[in-house]
Order: C-alpha cells, then structure tokens, then sequence
C-alpha cells in the first residue's frame, strides 16, 4: 500500500494523496505534487482514496490559521466556492484536471461517490460498486444538458477539464426532484433509503428539507466524446 500512497497532502501529521493514472496531475492548492501510472489498480483506487481520506471535509474547509506555529498544521486546501450562475452548488476541486472541458450535447464519462448531507454522510452509491464483466468500474456515461442526471451534477462537469476531481455540495433544489432522476443507486436497499430520506414528508414538515435533500458527490471526469 505504501506504494501507492504517496505524500501529497499534508493536514496536521496526516500526510496521504490519491493518485490518477495515465498522465500525471498536479495537486490542486496543495503542497507537494504526486505522479501517476498506467496502473489500473491505480486508477480504481484514486477517487476511491482521495473519497475516503477528505470526509471529514464533506462541508467546509477553514483557511489556514495565520497564528499556526508550524506550516505543516495548515490545511493546504482551497475553500469551496460558488459555481457561478449554478443556482447554489459550491464546489472543492481536489485535483486539476489538463484535458479538455465539455459543452452541452456532449457524452461524457464520470466516475462519484453520492453521499447524503443527512444520516452522518452516508454514501449511497459509488461507479466504483459497478463491475464490467472483467471486474472493472463502470463509469457513468450520460449526455450532458439532456436532464437524465440531476442539475446539480450537470452544473458540476460542465466547468470541469477531464481528468479532474471535484467535491461538490448539491442543495434540494438542484438535487432529487423526483425518483427517475440519475444517479440511481442499483441496490434496492440504498435506493429506498435514499429516496425515503429525501421524500420524508414528516421531516420536511418539520423544516428538514434544507438538509435531507443535499447531496455530496465527488466527481472524476474520466472522458468526454462529441457527437
């Protein structure tokens, strides 16, 4: 494991980085920079770590402390900003992507994490959970502006570069509008849990909405194809 985690990150004395395969990337805002290889166990675990080792940042990241006696107790993170024009989704970008950005009518290729802002940031489906026939990912392919995903997710890729990572914090109004949108969970357990959090009509009543409804998803633009 030590192979592939490399130093990259530096938040306190934890010191851990995701990497991407196939070109090498540059930590976004971040103090060192890591190289990726052609490796595909590589690349199944880079969104997967960086996933994991940034959830205790689901929701905001504080600047450094400018009182900080040591460098290396600052978090080297940009904060979450507004996407303009996006109706209220912030985003984090984790890494930079160098490949092109993609435009309406475009197909592109996504790998996530969905976690819920309710239930402690339960994640309620991964591209990582669905295998192709050789035991590989599945990313999730879907045509941006068509309305299949969620705006929020629509919102997010569009001002992406491929190759990039980006966390972003979806609110009600640009998540699940109802129960046909995508990302779908496969499951059926983590579907109805999903969609009976987010549709609880007793907790919205009780001014719960704000809350049940946002989405957290972390984002890799893997590829993007014209028509």
């Amino acid at each position: 494991m030590k192979t592939i985690i490399e130093c990259c990150v530096s938040a306190s004395a934890t010191r851990v980085c995701g990497l991407l395969p196939y070109r090498n990337y540059s930590c976004n805002s971040m103090l060192a920079t890591c190289s990726a290889s052609s490796s595909t166990t590589r690349r199944t675990l880079s969104l997967s770590l960086i996933s994991t080792t940034f959830s205790a940042f689901i929701f905001s990241l504080s600047p450094p402390s400018s009182s900080s006696s040591s460098s290396s107790s600052k978090l080297p993170f940009s904060k979450f900003f507004e996407i303009p024009d996006s109706g209220g989704v912030k985003a984090l970008d984790l890494l930079d992507g160098s490949g092109e950005v993609p435009s309406d009518g475009d197909q592109v290729a996504i790998h996530y994490y969905g976690r819920l802002a309710a239930k402690q940031g339960w994640r309620f489906d991964s591209t990582y959970d669905h295998k192709d026939d050789n035991g590989e990912p599945n990313p999730f392919v879907f045509v941006l502006g068509s309305g299949k995903v969620i705006a929020g997710i629509d919102v997010a890729v569009r001002s992406m570069k491929v190759g990039g990572i980006r966390r972003v914090i979806i609110p009600p109004s640009l998540g699940y509008q109802n129960t046909s949108q995508e990302p779908i969970p496969p499951n059926f357990f983590d579907r109805q849990r999903l969609f009976t959090t987010i549709f609880n009509p007793t907790r919205r009543a009780n001014g719960e909405g704000s809350t049940l409804g946002t989405v957290i998803f972390d984002i890799e633009l893997v590829s993007v194809r014209h028509p």
